[in-house]
């Protein structure tokens, strides 16, 4: 096969499962509620990015070898993090958190790499975000750091409501 082949697997080559693959993968992942909710919404218009997310996303990066599930996820939810996209980020650390073999704990560390790669706003977001999807999927919320143990920050936790995490205004 030549390198230019979609199909061809030497090292380098990106290769694209059949759609049914793509498709049980997105749901190993995200859940059916959440892939059925998105598939009943598509419309004419959002049809070709569905289909483009269903193909590269699930049906390329999402299906290759050279990470597993979980190390996936924790890279998809530092980029997100890194980036501000919000929404994806809640739908990814809950399906780390549910699907996808991620402990709370390595989420943690995710967002603290976060915190001093992307930015302390970012991270204290996405710590935020991290602490309600936990608490909406039955685990505790993110562990304890030494920082949101200090009494010195006893009353900015209170305050703010994320035991460890910023003020919105900070």
């Amino acid at each position: 096969m030549s390198p230019t082949d979609p199909h061809d697997q030497h090292a380098g080559a990106f290769p694209l499962v059949d759609r049914d693959t793509a498709m049980s993968t997105r749901r190993a992942v995200l859940g059916d509620e959440h892939v059925d909710a998105a598939m009943a919404a598509t419309t004419d218009l959002t049809a070709p990015f569905q289909d483009l997310a269903t193909r590269v996303a699930w049906g390329g990066l999402w299906s290759r070898d050279g990470l597993a599930k979980p190390d996936r996820s924790l890279v998809t939810i530092a980029i997100l993090a890194a980036l501000g996209r919000t929404g994806e980020l809640r739908m990814h650390l809950r399906s780390a958190l549910m699907r996808t073999g991620v402990n709370r704990d390595e989420l943690v560390e995710v967002l603290l790499h976060v915190a001093v790669y992307a930015g302390l706003p970012a991270a204290n977001e996405a710590f935020a975000i991290l602490s309600a999807v936990a608490d909406e999927v039955g685990t505790a919320g993110a562990t304890p750091t030494a920082a949101s143990t200090h009494p010195d920050h006893e009353a900015d936790a209170a305050r703010s409501g994320h035991p460890g995490l910023l003020d919105e205004e900070d």
